[in-house]
């Protein structure tokens, strides 16, 4: 079981947990219809994800071969037969349309749009993992758009409108992290003298360069964010404050890039990193109270 969960990168899974966003800024974290619906949107993008990341896996499966790590997943290292990830994969994707006339039904109404989001996610990952990826800084605004569409499919299946600062802000702090990403590759690539072709385009200078640019304007959409009168209007204006956190989780992340060089993989610091992990529950806390304890 460990080697299919390990295929499917449920560990990856975090990430789509930005369906969650629009559910939780809007104060309806308690609608139960409302959290129903966020939680297929979860499942139905999860699968997506996975389905996408097996699809890579095995169009890489000589390149990851060569890699000290990626050597180690189940296409690479054998542990999984092409015909039989092709199988998973055929089975996941006929789930997920499953799940999406299921959920058509259960809430009765159409998600047409939120549809559009998934296939949409799955066609531009599809370019990506076929050529896209090889293609320096698109590759990079690929990985950003994608979060942007889990926070626009959670808006969808809920109906909630979404702050276009919110929007923003999305696919900024997912540029830094895909920047991060490249950056921890080409640390890896000067140690082990191995590369590849998603890293041509890219050096350690210009990594820090577009790293300090992306976290700035992370910042600065955040602000923009809690200044927002629709922001200000639904929250106390104490959000406002919560910069604070937002500016030592950056601080932080950015420690890790620049002095300790553990950024190949930036989920593995959201799992590990206890600094990065208070910092995060004390945000959600604060949030908690400013949404559902304001009175």
């Amino acid at each position: 079981m460990k080697k299919y969960l390990k295929l499917l990168r449920v560990e990856q899974w975090v990430k789509n947990l930005f369906v969650f966003v629009p559910l939780f800024f809007s104060g309806n974290i308690q609608n139960l219809d409302l959290l129903t619906k966020s939680i297929f949107a979860f499942i139905i993008f999860s699968l997506a994800a996975s389905s996408v990341y097996i699809l890579n896996d095995y169009n890489d499966i000589e390149a990851d071969k060569k890699h000290p790590e990626k050597r180690r997943r189940p296409l690479a290292s054998g542990a999984i037969s092409k015909g039989k990830a092709l199988g998973i994969l055929v089975g996941i994707f006929i789930t997920d349309i499953l799940l999406v006339f299921v959920a058509q039904m259960y809430f009765n109404q159409i998600l047409w749009k939120f549809a559009l989001i998934i296939l949409a996610y799955l066609a531009m990952n599809l370019a990506y993992t076929l050529k896209l990826k090889h293609v320096p800084i698109v590759d990079i605004f690929i990985i950003a758009i994608g979060f942007v569409l889990r926070v626009l499919a959670g808006g969808y299946i809920t109906g909630i409108e979404i702050s276009q600062w919110a929007i923003l802000l999305t696919f900024v702090l997912a540029l830094v992290l895909a920047i991060g990403k490249r950056r921890g590759e080409l640390i890896n690539a000067q140690v082990s003298g191995k590369t590849r072709r998603a890293l041509d385009g890219y050096n350690v200078q210009f990594a820090d360069i577009a790293l300090s640019i992306s976290i700035a304007l992370a910042i600065v959409c955040y602000l923009m964010f809690t200044l927002s009168p629709q922001i200000q209007m639904k929250l106390h204006s104490g959000v406002f404050y919560t910069v604070i956190f937002v500016v030592f989780a950056f601080l932080r992340y950015l420690q890790q890039t620049l002095v300790y060089n553990r950024t190949e993989s930036p989920t593995k610091i959201v799992y590990r990193d206890r600094y990065i992990q208070i910092t995060l529950i004390l945000w959600v806390a604060a949030f908690l109270i400013l949404i559902y304890f304001k009175k």
